[in-house]
């Protein structure tokens, strides 16, 4: 089938690499022409395992294209996926500028019938105003539909989710669109949940709310186990058994960043009072979860008296592992308190460096892990990459200043640092 995927961002341009991977022939449009410039060269524009390999396989077969006009792609496919961004404004609700102008121009494009589908995370009753946003700019009587394909793409693994999905969720207002929708996704071998336009919409911002639950209920957890001696890792093994609860999502530590769950949590606080419900449990999740930096700090403090004079070094920028975005990473909190106390710090990603330098202010940028631990009074780990697991620690004993290991994301096996004479401090490991 011919697809459009407009925005080569995270989500378009995996999306659009992974439908040429099923069999499609796909048109990506992005209004960026440097991006563009550079994905016709091969060059992704960000770190993804497996994109760049993906998506130059299909561009040498063209499978997947890329253009800066959005006509071109509107006529070359019959489904457009609609995947540009969505940030939040100033009081936690969706921008949904990109999202409309990318409407109107499709309807001034479109000359035969489309199925133009939301892919962006978008706020429920979107679909609406996407379907009068385009019959009011149309040029003609060409035919189309509305409907709504939220992405499940964690950054990282996003290939092996969007091609092993656990489900795929179709919001739908018409037969047509509906039997579209299904071809496009016919080869992959997953659930398909087929709902209106409205229930497909919550659906995401309802998932992402309730993982972020279960991270701050977790973190909450864990500030009890500090208090009593138990470890949070322990109880969260017990709850994770009970399969109406499950292990996933229960892993105490610094809380969640990135672009999706503190976005889509505000904006669902937003949707919520805007039809006169008060989301109080979500207002508290948030307020948990940006509680778990400052404990962090007071845990290096405890350690080390003042942060004052003292060089702490940093290990992991992004703001998870096998990435290199730093939105709303919970590291840049960390680093720019530390360095307002007046502590030193010395930080290291094997990702997300070139990034961190433009957007991290108050931190010494090093070429390795062992180089942000030399002369550290204390290192600290605040994004969970395999690669700290297996370092020497040895080595890193010698470098230190003091032997004192932070582990903001429970990831080190505190047993083995201990053995080897540090001082290993977790998020609700007990005393």
């Amino acid at each position: 089938m011919k697809l459009c995927v407009v925005g080569a961002g995270h989500v378009g341009l995996v999306s659009g690499a992974c439908f040429a991977e099923l069999g499609h022939r796909v048109v990506c449009v992005d209004n960026d022409p440097r991006r563009i410039a550079g994905l016709k060269r091969g060059v992704i524009p960000f770190y993804e395992p497996g994109l760049e390999a993906l998506v130059r396989r299909h561009a040498r077969r063209r499978r997947l294209t890329f253009t800066t006009s959005l006509r071109e792609g509107v006529g070359a496919g019959e489904v457009i996926f609609i995947a540009v961004g969505t940030p939040p404004k100033a009081n936690g609700e969706a921008d949904l500028t990109s999202v409309e102008r990318v409407c109107h121009d499709i309807a001034r494009a479109m000359a035969s019938y489309r199925l133009i589908v939301e892919k962006s995370t978008v706020p429920v009753e979107t679909g609406k105003w996407l379907r009068r946003t385009i019959a009011i700019n149309l040029r003609g009587a060409a035919p189309f539909d509305v409907a709504s394909n939220p992405e499940f793409l964690r950054e990282g693994t996003a290939i092996h989710d969007f091609l092993q999905p656990d489900r795929i969720v179709l919001g739908v207002e018409s037969a047509k669109a509906r039997q579209l929708l299904l071809e496009i996704y016919q080869p992959i071998k997953a659930p398909r949940v087929v709902t209106s336009l409205a229930s497909a919409e919550l659906i995401k911002h309802a998932s992402n709310s309730f993982l972020a639950t279960k991270i701050s209920f977790i973190n909450a957890v864990a500030q009890i186990c500090d208090r009593v001696g138990a470890d949070v890792e322990q109880v969260a093994e017990g709850m994770g058994l009970d399969p109406r609860i499950g292990r996933a999502f229960l892993d105490a530590g610094l809380g969640f960043g990135g672009f999706c769950l503190p976005k889509d949590i505000e904006a669902f606080i937003r949707i919520a009072e805007k039809r006169g419900v008060n989301f109080q449990l979500l207002k508290e999740v948030a307020r948990i979860n940006q509680q778990q930096r400052d404990l962090v700090i007071q845990k290096i403090e405890d350690r080390l008296w003042n942060l004052t004079q003292k060089t702490i070094g940093v290990w992991g920028l992004s703001f998870k592992p096998h990435t290199d975005d730093m939105r709303y990473a919970p590291s840049i909190g960390v680093v720019q308190q530390l360095a307002a106390a007046g502590a030193k710090v010395k930080a290291y990603d094997p990702q997300a460096m070139a990034i961190a330098r433009r957007c991290l202010n108050g931190a010494t940028f090093c070429r390795s892990a062992y180089e942000a631990a030399t002369g550290s009074d204390c290192v600290v780990l605040l994004t969970e990459w395999p690669q700290f697991q297996h370092v020497d620690w040895r080595r890193v004993k010698r470098l230190m200043a003091h032997p004192i290991v932070v582990d903001a994301r429970n990831f080190l096996d505190s047993e083995r640092l201990r053995q080897q004479g540090f001082e290993y401090v977790g998020v609700g490991r007990g005393p």
